[in-house]
């Protein structure tokens, strides 16, 4: 099956004439005028940017959310080939509306006007796995029914198995595979895609996240209405906003740009920091701007976690490089065992002061991230720092926030806004009001077990005595045997004697 889909990749690849991208480059450029000249019959008049959409269209919903990571990636693409990848945060051709009916009445077991006062065929987004229709439940409530794509999963399956069988070769074949850990990569990937397909693990997401933003003045996380949701199926409360790439939109609004910049920085770190709970698919199709200027999210079905020890290594590293202390990150990777024991920590901070050292003081606009990527890469494989697979979202949902902040605002200075924010939350983890918030965290456990300290003292004292008293019984038992034996023999001995003397002529 496999094989399969991969001659199917080979094929769309071929047909849209995605071969530009490869022979427009390097040593292979002068294959470009025979390869046209052997595929004379190729329709290739759109424009090559149009050609990828519609070739990552046709290749299904991973190769789409692919598509999507890259549309916010400005600053290493060119900016035609951006602009159309665009279209594919909320403009995937939608299955039909018969099918959509089809789907809400096979899981509520009722009429579509049993269960809805209205229902708008008409989608309002389509996405890659799923479709979002508009509705009003009975009591009046506006609705937004977020409907999963028939028969979408076994696609997704037959994806994540190629992916899986590419990062195998690729860790067998190639040297720096098994340090990135491709196939814990793919695994992490497929586990999140799975998360995806039931909308009621998505629902569940979506009400953890409102209630820890709950009252914020920062970010809006709709209802979920639970008597409606299915696997299937999900329905939420409707918002309304403008999306977040409408920037000209914001501006006739009157609506303060830089700072909903600087409020999209915050919110990720509060998500990371404070919850260790992140939205992991923050591409612009799925932030929205409310009138009272707080951001609208939507789509929770990829979810980032993070333990305290993730969360605590994060920040130590993040402040350290806001603070240019290079030394303490390279000897903060190697505390964490990402590098080996053996790490030479001047040799590593020299090498992240060459890749850091140039990006401060700068904003945005004068960064490439890219580059600074493709820096890091080289420095991590030169001192074989090990890939970390659970924070692979977190390193997409950042380059997601860096490529939002840019369309905002190009002059956005993202380590000067982070910084407080890090410091502040650092002091309530290892200051005073660290200490007394973790007391307090732990107290109920405490009020438990504290009268139980005597009886489990006890107990254990009893078990230790009963552990020291088998000890010396065993050794008791085991002196005895060799005294038995060395007994034994002696009789052996004399036995022998005696019949020597008796018997000798």
């Amino acid at each position: 099956m496999r094989i399969f889909r991969l001659l199917k990749i080979q094929s769309v690849a071929f047909r849209f004439g995605l071969d530009e991208f490869f022979f427009n480059y390097g040593r292979l450029r002068f294959l470009q005028k025979p390869v046209r000249w052997l595929t004379f019959w190729r329709q290739l008049e759109r424009p090559r940017s149009e050609r990828l959409r519609l070739a990552l269209e046709a290749l299904g919903p991973i190769f789409v959310k692919f598509g999507q990571m890259l549309s916010t990636r400005r600053d290493m693409l060119p900016h035609d080939i951006s602009d159309e990848l665009a279209k594919l945060q909320d403009q995937v051709p939608p299955f039909s509306s018969e099918l959509a009916l089809a789907t809400l009445e096979t899981a509520y077991g009722k009429k579509i006007n049993e269960v809805f006062l209205e229902f708008d065929t008409k989608p309002i987004a389509s996405a890659s796995v799923a479709q979002v229709h508009l509705a009003v439940l009975h009591d009046g409530t506006e609705v937004a029914i977020k409907i999963l794509r028939p028969g979408i999963a076994p696609i997704i399956a037959h994806d994540v198995a190629l992916m899986d069988t590419g990062a195998w070769l690729a860790e067998a074949l190639w040297p720096d595979g098994k340090r990135l850990k491709l196939r814990q990569v793919v695994s992490e990937f497929a586990r999140h895609i799975d998360d995806e397909l039931d909308l009621i693990r998505e629902a569940s997401n979506c009400s953890q996240l409102r209630r820890n933003f709950q009252d914020s003045s920062l970010l809006f996380v709709p209802e979920v209405y639970w008597d409606y949701c299915h696997s299937n199926v999900m329905v939420m409360e409707r918002v309304k906003g403008v999306p977040i790439s409408h920037v000209e939109t914001l501006r006739a609004q009157n609506t303060d740009i830089p700072q909903l910049a600087r409020m999209g920085v915050e919110i990720f770190f509060t998500q990371v920091f404070r919850d260790g709970y992140f939205h992991a698919d923050m591409h612009p199709g799925n932030i929205f701007v409310g009138e009272d200027g707080r951001y609208i999210a939507v789509d929770f079905g990829i979810m980032g976690t993070l333990s305290d020890e993730d969360k605590n290594y994060l920040a130590l590293n993040f402040l350290a490089f806001f603070r240019r202390d290079y030394g303490r990150v390279a000897q903060a990777h190697v505390e964490a065992g990402w590098a080996p024991k053996n790490t030479r920590i001047d040799d590593f901070e020299a090498a992240i002061r060459a890749v850091c050292e140039p990006i401060f003081d700068k904003p945005l606009k004068q960064i490439s991230f890219g580059r600074i990527l493709l820096q890091l890469f080289r420095a991590s494989r030169e001192f074989n720092v090990e890939i970390q697979p659970q924070l692979v979202l977190l390193q997409k949902t950042l380059l997601n926030i860096e490529g939002l902040g840019r369309d905002l605002d190009p002059d956005l200075d993202l380590w000067k806004t982070a910084k407080p924010f890090l410091e502040n939350w650092m002091a309530e983890q290892i200051g005073f009001r660290g200490l007394a918030s973790r007391l307090q965290k732990e107290a109920p456990n405490w009020t438990t077990m504290l009268p139980q300290f005597p009886r489990l003292i006890h107990q254990a004292l009893i078990e230790n005595r009963a552990q020291v008293l088998e000890e010396k019984m065993t050794d008791l038992l085991a002196e005895e045997k060799r005294q038995n034996r060395l007994l034994a023999l002696i009789a052996l001995l004399l036995t022998a004697l005696l019949l020597w003397q008796v018997f000798l002529p």
